[in-house]
């Protein structure tokens, strides 16, 4: 494969400056597709990018079903009004605003599973307790999306971690272990992971305060009851927290949602999970009235309508990544960092690398696909401990999640929690780089501690 060098920076550049002026994801993803695809053509470049996006749709029709699923479930929970049945139960728990968000902040730890399941479910849930404590659906999309991919590799048992440790036994055996107990050992230094769940309850109880977008967005809800941001009401856009919600029984909440993890456990497909909850919800709803058949079916439709720009965001997201994988982005930008690793700053680099690379490519997996099979024997080679290693870049990849505002993770999300994925990079980014941070210092602590 030709490698293209410095210049395999330039789409992720672009995509990233152009969403800082525009404010507008799906356009500088776009954007960002061109330059890959004049970069690789070098004359004729629109028929390239054409390939690549065709065969990208082709190879995400799942993805396309997926979404449009999720859309059509949080239709159904939101016109039946089990969703408020659910929310009217956490009430009882959640009876001041701060009890409100640890309450979502826990749901989000509880929900392990897989990280578009917590978005979906814990978003869908709490967004109508919060709308009534007059939280800003800015900082419900910050909890949510800090207890995805972070819990999500903190468990061995969820979608991450299964596949993380697959790609682990993929290198080898570490010290005589398999991938499962290699990954077990590696938990307790995935330091990122660790530190931004832990620290949600501190921005919670103001013991780290609010700053920036964020501050002002609370400020906005509370003091106005305008849990949105402001254009959403100059735009006449979804008003949902403005008109009569329906009343239904939590059960018609929680048994589709308990349908939707047992399955998940069960088959680990995710689309089949949200297929078979959905019709369950069917099953459950029409019987009480609560939709009537033709309402059901026009949810399904709605559903996938309200998820059409999500679906063409996370395609973009994914061409993109192509394009890079094309260009040779990822091995390009370790192979310079090697050289100036040293066993003390092994952690730290790799911390920030990864992180940087799984940031800007939006691509998750695949950073740590092709960082593994590099990371684990060149951390063997000087001696670092690989378990480190291994919690380093996994951890990595959870701030890629966590951070980068045009991935699918953040883009399911803002679609739980009816925002646009700028908001979340506005008003999330200030406040996610305290963990970065602190998560940067403490690998730095424990590889000289340990070198």
């Amino acid at each position: 494969m030709e490698t293209y060098g410095l210049i395999s920076l330039l789409p992720v550049l672009v995509v990233i400056v152009a969403a800082i002026i525009t404010k507008r994801a799906l356009e500088s993803l776009l954007l960002g597709t061109f330059v890959a695809a004049i970069i690789l053509a070098k004359g004729g470049w629109w028929g390239t990018w054409f390939d690549y996006t065709l065969t990208e749709i082709g190879d995400s029709a799942s993805y396309i079903i997926m979404f449009g699923m999720f859309g059509a479930m949080i239709r159904i929970l939101d016109e039946s009004g089990s969703a408020m049945g659910f929310a009217d139960i956490g009430a009882k728990v959640a009876n001041s605003r701060n009890k409100t968000q640890i309450f979502t902040w826990i749901l989000g730890i509880v929900i392990f599973v897989e990280d578009y399941l917590n978005a979906l479910g814990v978003g869908v849930a709490m967004r109508s307790l919060s709308d009534k404590w007059k939280i800003s659906r800015e900082k419900l999309a910050f909890i949510v999306n800090s207890t995805g991919a972070a819990v999500c590799i903190l468990v061995p048992f969820s979608t991450w971690g299964v596949l993380y440790i697959s790609q682990i036994d993929g290198v080898g055996k570490i010290e005589g272990m398999g991938g499962f107990d290699a990954y077990v050992h590696s938990i307790p230094f995935m330091l990122y992971a660790w530190i931004a769940v832990i620290l949600i309850p501190f921005f919670i109880f103001g013991i780290i305060p609010l700053f920036g977008p964020m501050k002002k967005a609370e400020e906005r809800a509370i003091q106005t009851g305008k849990v949105f941001p402001e254009y959403h009401y100059e735009e006449g856009g979804n008003t949902e927290e403005l008109k009569e919600e329906k009343k239904s029984s939590a059960i018609n909440f929680i048994i589709p949602m308990l349908v939707l993890i047992a399955v998940c456990i069960w088959s680990g497909d995710i689309v089949l999970s949200v297929i078979i909850a959905t019709v369950v919800s069917g099953v459950m709803l029409i019987p009480q009235r609560k939709l009537s058949l033709g309402g059901f079916c026009d949810a399904i439709v709605g559903g996938f309508n309200d998820m059409l720009y999500v679906t063409m965001l996370v395609l973009m997201a994914f061409v993109l990544q192509d394009f890079n994988d094309a260009l040779g982005l990822t091995p390009f930008v370790i192979e310079n960092v090697e050289p100036i690793m040293s066993p003390a700053l092994f952690p730290a680099i790799t911390f920030v690398v990864v992180g940087a690379l799984a940031f800007c490519t939006g691509s998750f997996w695949g950073v740590a696909a092709i960082s593994f099979p590099i990371i684990i024997p060149l951390a063997l080679a000087l001696d670092v401990n690989p378990f480190l290693a291994i919690g380093a870049v996994a951890a990595a990849t959870s701030f890629g999640s966590h951070a980068c505002f045009y991935s699918d993770a953040v883009t399911v999300t803002c679609a739980a929690t009816g925002l646009k994925n700028m908001d979340y990079a506005k008003t999330s980014l200030p406040l996610i780089a305290v963990p970065f941070v602190l998560g940067l210092i403490a690998y730095l602590i424990v590889g000289f501690a340990m070198a």
